[in-house]
């Protein structure tokens, strides 16, 4: 295959290539996986309940499940506490010298961190919570950025029974406040800053600015992480603690709270429809058990022999359950990461891969697309022959993206796990098992085990076949247990569309096989003189041209056909943005999917404009298609990109 896909792409995009599970992949762990899919589909609930027995339970529960629809309730009558689960009972089995996490800083420092040590500090600062008045049930906000005392924190308000509300490093301090105040949080817990392409984020100096307006705080927790480079701290005499100074005057041991399963674990953050965002609950004991189980089977783990890396951040629903609570519960070694992929050069990611061994990556297409636009090269200085899974999360990956990830970075040999989930849905909810599911490049394939999931139609009609909405018809032990404070929210937002069915906003099909595929968010469909055309099929289409880097599409207002597609497309190094070429890829999108999804304009640029998780924000292309004022973007990972985009758009022509 060349470096650029060539043929050999376009083959896989058009026919749909099936991936048979690698030769020799099949093992113990993968025939075991055989008989639970079994289980599950006949028993749901015992077999739920037999994954919750991979955990260590206080007291155990007389009912697996409640259900009032929409409100569920599981392992009831359980009690757990979910930092024991991850730290003390591995230490207690001889665990405490295997790493936990090996911590790479975006200068160059790490940190390698046992679970032993992980439990000291844990317990360390459960204790300063403690001393400075937290109890269980107050809440704690966490506004930091990728260092261990993050998940140090969280933990640690696991063992209290405090939940945490953990902010993204990259939120405006208005965001951070908003917050705060919905959460009533007593504590928040930041640092001095944090390090991004070689500059300090001032996390303090927005903290400060937040709690200024926040009047619940009554104390904050400082790290120290950038240290001179980011200047002087201003500290609040009796509000703001020094992180190590707390830390070394904390006892050392804090016994773990006897949890309820039902006992509130976390609130994360996700926006909605209206100004306020929406705090999603999520419960002790079935979202733990969830996440072990997913973080298990979907990368065929062997705590023993794996390093696992996912490189996302804690801030999003990923960071929680695939970087701090899995890999935790299950007694895995993983990789975590400051920075960002091109700093101080392009190949950090492979020589972190290579330094460390990394077995299993799991990582956004975005990220993928974005190293195909780099080329083959960097990737190919680095010894990867420790991959042996790959995994995909975030959105749809397009079949390019896949063969491509599949081809350079697995070397042709790791299966591609694409998956399904969302910040409600707490875990994983659709993917191929290695080694078992025969996979199609670009598909997320089936639901897991325990899962029910149906594409149906406008009526809410179930569909065996062809495009609609993806809505879940059962309860899962990680689901959301509703919106903080708001109730009658949560029945509106994902329960109303279609009666009995969750359905929070996204497309999917099904295809001749029965395989899902995944369209993106239903908003992101546009309707072009009556027909509905994803997003997320022309982007892929695009991206299938061998010039194509990376693309964007959105529907602007049209007089004659009520939308038009307007693509905003970042070539490949070397190739030129020339009107010819604009041409050449509206005909390339008609030849592929037909003429009604022909992109109306070609708007080239070197950057799209992107969350600092690496989400490309279609909603400000569209601002600018149509002309709007854009609003907050202090989201984006660099705000400059958008003036640029404007100011193309409104050099660009029209074409007809």
């Amino acid at each position: 295959m060349s470096d650029d896909g060539g043929a050999a792409i376009e083959d896989y995009y058009l026919e749909e290539r099936l991936f048979p599970p690698p030769e020799g992949f099949v093992d113990d762990a993968v025939v075991a996986d055989r008989s639970i899919i079994e289980r599950a589909q006949h028993d749901f609930e015992g077999f739920w309940a037999d994954q919750a027995r991979a955990l260590d339970w206080f007291d155990d529960w007389h009912t697996v499940l409640e259900w009032d629809l929409p409100f569920a309730r599981w392992f009831v009558g359980g009690t757990l506490n979910v930092s024991h689960n991850c730290l003390d009972r591995h230490v207690a089995a001889g665990l405490g010298e295997r790493v936990a996490i090996h911590w790479e800083g975006e200068p160059g420092d790490t940190r390698t961190i046992t679970y032993a040590e992980l439990l000291a500090d844990v317990e360390r600062f459960a204790n300063v919570l403690k001393g400075l008045g937290v109890r269980r049930g107050d809440r704690v906000a966490i506004y930091m950025p990728m260092i261990p005392e993050l998940p140090v924190a969280m933990l640690a308000c696991t063992r209290i029974g405090a939940p945490h509300s953990v902010v993204f490093g990259g939120f405006s301090p208005d965001a951070l406040r908003d917050r705060i105040d919905d959460a009533q949080a007593k504590v928040l817990v930041t640092a001095d800053g944090g390090w991004r392409r070689g500059a300090v984020v001032a996390l303090k100096e927005n903290a400060d600015t937040a709690v200024a307006e926040a009047a619940s705080i009554e104390h904050v927790v400082v790290a120290r992480r950038t240290g001179d480079a980011g200047g002087t701290t201003p500290m609040t005499d009796g509000r703001d603690h020094w992180w190590d100074e707390l830390m070394s005057k904390a006892p050392e041991s804090c016994p773990p709270e006897h949890m309820d399963a039902e006992d509130l674990l976390y609130l994360l953050y996700t926006s909605g429809t209206t100004a306020k965002p929406k705090g999603i609950m999520h419960s002790t004991g079935g979202y733990l058990t969830q996440v072990a189980f997913t973080h298990r089977a979907v990368f065929d783990l062997h705590p023993e022999r794996d390093v696992y890396w996912c490189a996302a951040d804690i801030g999003w629903v990923t960071g929680h359950s695939y970087i701090v609570y899995g890999p935790l519960a299950n007694g895995a070694t993983s990789v975590m990461y400051e920075g960002t992929p091109d700093f101080p050069d392009k190949d950090r990611w492979w020589d972190i891969i290579e330094r460390y061994g990394v077995t299993i990556l799991y990582c956004a297409p975005t990220a993928i697309r974005t190293f195909m636009k780099w080329g083959t090269e960097f990737p190919e200085r680095h010894d990867m022959s420790s991959l042996r899974v790959l995994g995909s999360v975030g959105e749809p990956i397009n079949p390019e993206a896949w063969v491509w990830y599949w081809t350079h970075i697995g070397g042709g040999h790791c299966p591609v796990v694409d998956t399904w989930w969302q910040t409600e849905t707490g875990a994983i909810m659709i993917s191929p098992l290695p080694g078992i599911t025969t996979c199609k490049p670009g598909s997320a394939t089936f639901p897991l085990p325990g899962i029910a999931a149906e594409v149906v139609d406008d009526s809410g009609k179930s569909i065996d076949r062809g495009g609609g909405y993806l809505t879940l018809t059962r309860p899962w032990p990680a689901m959301l247990r509703g919106l903080y404070g708001d109730p009658e929210r949560y029945k509106e937002t994902y329960w109303s569309r279609f009666d009995g069915r969750y359905f929070a906003g996204d497309g999917a099909k099904i295809d001749d096989d029965g395989y899902f595929w995944l369209l993106g968010r239903v908003d992101d469909v546009m309707n072009i003189s009556g027909h509905r055309i994803s997003t997320a099929e022309v982007e892929s289409s695009l991206v299938n041209h061998p010039s194509v880097a990376e693309a964007a599409v959105v529907g602007a207002k049209d007089d004659t056909t009520g939308q038009a597609i307007i693509a905003f497309v970042t070539l490949k190094a070397g190739q030129n943005e020339t009107a010819e070429r604009g041409e050449e890829l509206r005909g390339h999108v008609a030849r592929h999917i037909g003429s009604i999804a022909r992109p109306r304009t070609v708007i080239f640029t070197d950057e799209l404009p992107k969350t600092r998780s690496g989400k490309i924000m279609r909603r400000l292309l569209r601002d600018v298609a149509e002309g709007r004022d854009l609003g907050d973007t202090t989201t984006l990972a660099d705000p400059r990109v958008v003036d640029e985009i404007r100011r193309l758009s409104t050099a660009q022509p029209t074409e007809d």
